[in-house]
């Protein structure tokens, strides 16, 4: 097989599209792999703040890239979740919801993975393999019944016999191929920061529902001898962007309102950070020699952290039926893997909406009966465990 024809073009190295690459080189399928960006630019040496929650059933992908086992900062694992609800600066109610991952089995719930180890065991995998990468690079992709040809920035044609779009939220093969798209505003911004506290988390995650919507306090591994945690919560748009230009001080202060007392004095580390949150999903997940993967096909509200998840899901999947694959650009395989990934990725676009518009109110009947109701879930160990089993990508059924 020369260089300029291969199995599979992938566009876009981000996560999900970078540990596809890796797990079908794995594999042994042959895979171009084409980014915009330079990728030592992606890889970020200090620590900023972000991080990723890695659930238990999305990590067999990246053991799969050959990615886990060569992270160079050790990941935490999750294994209590609390769910409770509140207002900024008053104590959270008395009703809540927890859930232990000895429950379900010996594996956490999932773990808190720093983006920047990801990125760096990532590009250190690419180094290693046999993927022919091109990044800087623009890919012009024409699609044919049988084929496929990528057309490289600076670096000659391929042939493929299927190309993935992981290009994102705002996917152009997407939109090439005319498959379209349903999109969710939710008038809310993400605001993302990290956390040295005085007192251990105990690998436990809150999830705290406010007002203005969810916050998020996740477990990551200590560092410099402190107690670190990664923070993830919604505001909207006006509130996210004067948190944005507070100070240190008077930011760390809004984010320990939120939080409680519980994790001791709080101090900022790292950046913070604050993203627009929508939602959106792709009619169809294929097309003539084209499928879609993650942010693609995708994107949810961030209020359970499986977006990142999802992709990876979809990446695992599409793994599974390319690897012995005659044609992996076959209609037949393409819808198969429709089938296997839409109805997940739909009911967790209905379940994150659905929480967030349930949970991002202050009306006093409304906040009753979800207390009340995470209350009754905490008291019904099969409903408990369907949750937990879910959260952790391993189906509802437990």
């Amino acid at each position: 097989m020369t260089q300029d024809q291969v199995d599979i073009a992938i566009i876009g190295a981000g996560p999900v599209g970078a540990a596809l690459a890796l797990a079908l080189d794995q594999a042994g399928r042959s895979v171009l792999l084409v980014d915009r960006a330079a990728l030592p630019p992606m890889e970020h040496p200090d620590f900023d703040g972000r991080a990723y929650a890695i659930a238990a059933g999305s990590r067999i992908l990246l053991d799969d890239a050959g990615l886990w086992d060569i992270l160079p900062f050790a990941p935490c694992p999750i294994e209590q979740i609390r769910v409770s609800d509140g207002k900024p600066g008053r104590p959270a109610s008395p009703l809540f919801l927890h859930f232990d991952h000895r429950d379900v089995g010996t594996d956490p719930f999932g773990w808190i993975v720093e983006a920047r180890a990801l990125r760096m065991a990532i590009n250190r995998r690419l180094a290693d393999s046999g993927i022919v990468l091109h990044a800087p690079a623009t890919a012009h992709v024409t699609r044919h019944e049988d084929h496929a040809m990528i057309a490289v920035s600076g670096a000659g044609t391929y042939r493929a016999r299927l190309v993935i779009a992981a290009d994102g939220k705002m996917s152009s093969l997407r939109a090439e191929a005319g498959i379209a798209v349903t999109r969710f505003s939710y008038r809310q911004s993400a605001v993302v920061c990290a956390i040295s506290h005085e007192r251990p988390h105990g690998n436990v995650a809150l999830e705290h529902f406010l007002p203005g919507g969810p916050f998020a306090q996740l477990p990551m591994s200590d560092a410099d001898n402190a107690h670190i945690s990664a923070i993830v919560f919604t505001e909207s748009h006006a509130i996210a962007q004067r948190l944005a230009t507070m100070d240190d001080t008077r930011f760390t202060t809004e984010v320990a309102r939120r939080l409680g007392s519980h994790l001791g004095k709080i101090r900022l580390v790292g950046k913070r950070w604050t993203y627009p949150l929508s939602a959106l999903h792709a009619h169809r997940y294929f097309a003539t020699r084209l499928a879609l993967v993650g942010d693609s096909a995708h994107g949810i509200h961030p209020i359970a952290g499986q977006g990142l998840n999802l992709g990876l899901r979809d990446a695992l999947a599409l793994t599974r039926l390319l690897a012995t694959a005659d044609d992996p650009g076959s209609r037949t395989l393409l819808a198969r893997y429709q089938q296997a990934r839409r109805p997940d990725n739909l009911m967790m676009l209905a379940a994150t909406d659905t929480l967030d518009r349930l949970f991002s109110t202050n009306l006093p009947p409304i906040r009753l009966a979800r207390d009340l109701g995470l209350a009754a879930v905490h008291r019904m160990p099969r409903l408990k465990r369907a949750f937990m089993r879910t959260a952790m990508g391993l189906g509802g059924r437990g």
